[in-house]
């Protein structure tokens, strides 16, 4: 196993990535038919396609996903990725065309590069090109280049924040997968000492304390389970339990954080519903610890960019 999201079988992942702009995106492919899911716990969101995600809704099929930065502008690239889709006959067959099913979120990441480099559809498709079932780079690569944490102090005394997967095989052997741009303004933090990785620095030394405002995660979970669609959902619900872990603070009205579920397993016999109620509770649990290990690994694998300085560890 790679421990990134690319464990998960028929997920392949691709960036885009500019560095001299600090700015790029991310899409997860989906080589499987996937059921989707979304929770967005953010009151300032920056996202694509999330209604039709709900239970209630009709469109079961996820075909990609695209993290992005260039917040409201960068969504464009959806488009690159619905292009590439569309020239793979890959989509919902609506008797005239098949329509490509790309849910998106983005970061806001204006000020750290160029305010008018923005991922566009060209990018979106190009991260396609790239698009890998190999291990994946993280840090400073496609929707992370330009996510950076620790802001309470104005952009002399942030941290380069960035993209980071992880995954987990659980006893029963379902895997789990996550991957997620970390764009945050408050501290990243290590659950097992309790002690900021990455966050906003003293002048003095060290690190202060945080506040609640412009803390943005954005991520996807994938699981080779086989899972409907309200089950789904409450994996994308659960996993935000993994943000809410390493993060602080986390889902106020300035975030934008938004979590995505892909379940990419076969159809299997019907079970009872106690059954699938704590297959589902523990692939969440899953969900979120294993988000929460992506986290740090985004800013543990971050490097300088731009005169910002990245987490010593």
């Amino acid at each position: 196993m790679h421990n990134d999201i690319t464990d998960i079988p028929g997920i392949r992942v691709g960036h885009d990535t500019n560095l001299e702009a600090g700015t790029g995106c991310t899409v997860i492919l989906c080589d499987t038919p996937a059921v989707g899911g979304v929770d967005v716990r953010g009151g300032a969101p920056a996202t694509r396609e999330t209604d039709l995600l709900h239970p209630l809704h009709m469109v079961e099929e996820v075909h990609a996903i695209i993290l992005t930065g260039g917040s409201a502008f960068g969504l464009d690239a959806a488009g690159g990725v619905m292009r590439y889709l569309e020239e793979h006959s890959i989509g919902i067959d609506v008797g005239v065309a098949k329509v490509p099913i790309v849910p998106a979120a983005a970061i806001l990441d204006l000020g750290f590069g160029s305010a008018s480099v923005r991922p566009d559809a060209a990018s979106g498709y190009r991260a396609c090109e790239q698009a890998t079932a190999e291990a994946i780079p993280q840090g400073n690569i496609g929707a992370g280049t330009g996510a950076t944490v620790g802001k309470l102090l104005g952009p002399g005394f942030m941290m380069k924040g960035g993209l980071g997967s992880a995954s987990t095989r659980m006893d029963d052997g379902t895997l789990v997968g996550a991957i997620v741009v970390v764009n945050a303004l408050g501290d990243v933090i290590d659950p097992q000492t309790q002690q900021v990785i990455a966050g906003a620095r003293n002048p003095l030394g060290g690190f202060i304390a945080s506040n609640p405002f412009d803390n943005t995660t954005i991520a996807v979970i994938a699981t080779s389970a086989n899972l409907p669609k309200d089950a789904t959902n409450k994996v994308a619900q659960m996993a935000h339990d993994g943000i809410a872990q390493v993060i602080r603070p986390a889902h106020t009205m300035f975030d934008g954080d938004t979590v995505f579920a892909l379940a990419l397993g076969t159809a299997s016999q019907p079970k009872e519903a106690a059954t699938t109620a704590s297959q589902v509770s523990m692939i969440g649990a899953t969900a979120a610890a294993t988000l929460a290990r992506a986290i740090l690994n985004a800013v543990r694998n971050a490097t300088a960019l731009h005169g910002v300085p990245a987490a010593q560890t």
